[in-house]
């Protein structure tokens, strides 16, 4: 199967390494670099926001920048978009259904009713929160291991 690298990461792709055996994780995406981590209860140095942390930011991020496209082509007075994303654990929920996200979007403008409803619509056809919810295929690759000596 080949990807898109217009719509894809392209080069290398997403890289997460965890060196010297810690839960800090460096990840390179596209020459830009972060460090995920969990925090030190689970056994992490909490360096970093966390995997799902980076999960809700996609989200979120991408509603920002979807609704922001879209008033921008329409040419709408929209002063920002504020998405405040929340996440965790459902309690007693089958562990496949036991994660959920919560999604609070404002828009801070002169608007009208008309155009504020248009933008809650636009904000649930973000890409990724369509992914996330539809699921997507993670298709394991083989990769020659490093050999240890």
């Amino acid at each position: 199967m080949s990807t898109d690298s217009e719509q894809g990461t392209g080069g290398d792709g997403v890289v997460a390494r965890t060196p010297a055996g810690g839960l800090r994780t460096e990840v390179s995406v596209n020459g830009h670099s972060f460090v995920a981590d969990e925090p030190v209860a689970l056994g992490g140095t909490d360096a970093g926001p966390t995997p799902l942390d980076y999960l809700a930011a996609a989200v979120g991020s991408c509603t920002a920048i979807t609704v922001r496209m879209y008033a921008n082509r329409k040419g709408w007075p929209l002063d920002d978009v504020r998405v405040t994303m929340r996440h965790g654990r459902v309690a007693g929920a089958a562990p496949a259904a036991s994660y959920r996200l919560e999604k609070d979007v404002e828009f801070v403008g002169d608007l009208t009713d008309e155009q504020r409803e248009r933008l809650h619509a636009i904000a649930d056809r973000c890409p990724v929160k369509l992914a996330v919810e539809r699921g997507i295929p993670i298709i394991p690759v083989p990769a020659a291991d490093a050999s240890v000596e």
